[in-house]
């Protein structure tokens, strides 16, 4: 592990062994860090500390290339003699020894002489002196070295808790005889606990955990446990784990999860983005309408059904009413029961109890009814539910409950509903395939989505709209589309409505060669069925400047790898390079 830990963390230490060698050498010692700052020192380098040491000097170089230097003559000397001291220099001679640590220098030793009597010391000890010196380095790095792993093991452990208490579930660790060793802040919150609780008893503490049941308790088994929250009952799950070592158990970690919490998990990840009337493009009267109406039923509380043809656009709009209206902050959960086997659909709107069926998960499971409390469900292809679910479902906007599967009570919920269907209800009601009573209930604010083919003055805008979207999405340069493509989209039916025409524009940006999506790159079902009918009915003229911006358009695109592209360009329109600048200026055209 890289760390930063420097002499300094330990300088106190290192002035300790600075004063032992001078005490026993007679000779003053200064000590420097990889930065050439004294961190230690005697005699004059005391008022020195904190000093930088000239990057000319034998520190310097002993640093650099971790080598051990004697210098007898300073001034002589041609590792000394760029130092700006050097004319002035008042000792006599010096040792130089690296402190190294791990492979890399983290300071220098330095023995130093001020008298011609410390000179002679060094001289007749060379040998033992720069041997005492290296261990004294050695020490230090042993020192150095004590207070980088402690560095590491805290840093560890910070990590560690920082892991622990930013963790969704809540986490402690006991021993074999359940006393509780460690603990997130997570764990402490969940179950109210106010006081330090390691060393305690987690049998005492928890009384829902048995003993026993620690012991045989399987991997990969989840129990749930009851108990009370801020005056409420609560519900949730634990998981047990063993810890091992050298085949020798040591204790256990258990994590627990509150039903709450689980909810307001599958919220944060499925957290919808905020779509409002606003966004949604179109100025027809038919749309605004549609608009209007929704707005309105964002204010109220009562269920919403929505219809109109596939691709219209209704889960946009539930978005919309729900991110309208007060329940904003809360979940919108959108079921699709068109999608979801009817053997399914009913666990996953209404949830299960444990042991409910076989396969059920141990601690149950939650419905979307439950996660979308004090929120909004969308219940898309209501159509397609099955009369069992109906009257399941009209329990639910009766009683404002639930009853789970398997279960002996009910759930109180806080639920609004937003259905959603292309089918025609009041048929399949006269049919009987579809509950009279439910679609009332569901049926009290209705809103009828037009048609692409009824709000086709919004074809342009939403073309330009979709463009610019997925020429962004697709990395493509493709700023405009050809007014008699836009002409023969009008024509075309649309049986799939905006979600067809989503589709062809983003086939049509990914086949275009050039900035404007032509003829040539639509598909051929919207040639066949309009351009007979453009060339006999329409009377519609471009006008000459919009023709133009188009050429420019097409010129400048074919020369754009060309290093005269401008040139070029002008040349192929028959025009000077001014004109074309100005009218590049004109029409705004990016090139």
């Amino acid at each position: 592990m890289i760390t930063m830990i420097d002499l300094e963390y330990i300088k106190s230490d290192i002035q300790n062994i600075a004063e032992a060698i001078v005490s026993v050498l007679n000779i003053d010692v200064t000590i420097v860090n990889r930065d050439l700052f004294r961190i230690a020192g005697t005699g004059i380098y005391v008022d020195k500390i904190g000093e930088k040491v000239d990057k000319y000097t034998a520190f310097k170089k002993s640093l650099t290339e971790q080598i051990t230097i004697l210098i007898d003559d300073p001034k002589s000397s041609d590792i000394c003699r760029e130092c700006y001291k050097n004319n002035v220099c008042v000792e006599f001679a010096e040792v130089c020894c690296p402190i190294i640590c791990d492979g890399e220098s983290h300071g220098v030793i330095g023995l130093i002489a001020f008298t011609k009597e410390q000179a002679q010391i060094i001289e007749n000890n060379k040998s033992g002196l720069i041997n005492f010196l290296c261990k004294m380095a050695d020490l230090i790095s042993n020192k150095l070295k004590a207070q980088i792993k402690t560095y590491e093991l805290e840093l560890e452990k910070k990590k560690l808790e920082t892991l622990l208490n930013n963790m969704d579930k809540a986490v402690v660790s006991i021993d074999v005889d359940g006393k509780i060793d460690k603990y997130n802040s997570k764990f402490k919150e969940l179950f109210n606990l106010k006081d330090n609780i390691t060393g305690k008893d987690i049998f005492t503490e928890l009384d829902f955990i048995k003993k026993p049941s620690i012991n045989n308790f399987k991997k990969d088994k989840s129990c749930s446990f009851f108990y009370r929250r801020y005056g409420y009952d609560s519900k949730g799950i634990y998981n047990i784990n063993k810890i091992v070592l050298k085949n020798e158990l040591k204790g256990y970690v258990i994590d627990f999860i509150d039903k709450r919490d689980a909810i307001k998990n599958y919220n944060k990840m499925n957290k919808d983005y905020k779509i409002k009337l606003e966004n949604i493009i179109g100025e027809s009267m038919a749309i605004r309408n549609s608009k209007k109406e929704a707005l309105m039923a964002s204010k109220s509380t009562s269920t919403v059904l929505i219809t109109g043809e596939s691709g219209t656009g209704k889960e946009l709009f539930a978005r919309a009413i729900h991110n309208h209206s007060n329940r904003v902050d809360n979940p919108f959960i959108a079921v699709n029961c068109a999608a979801i086997p009817d053997n399914l659909l009913e666990s996953e709107l209404f949830g299960y109890e444990e042991g409910a069926f076989t396969g059920a998960k141990k601690g149950g499971k939650l419905g979307m009814f439950e996660i979308a409390h004090k929120g909004s469900i969308f219940l898309d292809e209501i159509g397609d539910m099955s009369l069992h679910l109906q009257s399941k479902l009209l329990r639910v906007l009766q009683e404002k409950e639930l009853n789970k599967i398997g279960s002996k009570s009910n759930v109180l919920i806080d639920v609004r509903i937003i259905a959603a269907t292309n089918k025609d209800l009041e048929k399949m009601v006269q049919n009987e395939t579809f509950r009279e009573d439910l679609y009332y209930r569901l049926n009290v604010i209705p809103i009828k989505l037009p048609s692409l083919r009824e709000r086709k003055d919004d074809i342009p805008l939403i073309i330009k709209h979709m463009i610019r979207e997925y020429s962004k999405k697709l990395d493509k340069n493709v700023i405009d589309i050809d007014t008699r493509v836009v002409d023969a989209m009008i024509e075309y039916r649309w049986p799939g409505n905006i979600r067809e025409l989503q589709n062809i524009i983003e086939y049509s940006v990914n086949m275009s060669s050039s900035p404007i999506i032509t003829m040539n790159v639509i598909p051929q079902k919207i040639k066949n069925t309009s351009i007979e009918e453009l060339e006999v009915r329409s009377d519609k003229i471009i006008p000459l400047e919009e023709l133009e911006k188009i050429e420019i358009i097409k010129a400048l695109n074919k020369y754009k790898d060309y290093k005269r592209d401008k040139e070029l360009t002008a040349k192929a329109l028959g025009i000077s390079r001014a004109t074309l600048y100005r009218k590049i200026e004109k029409y705004n055209i990016i090139s």
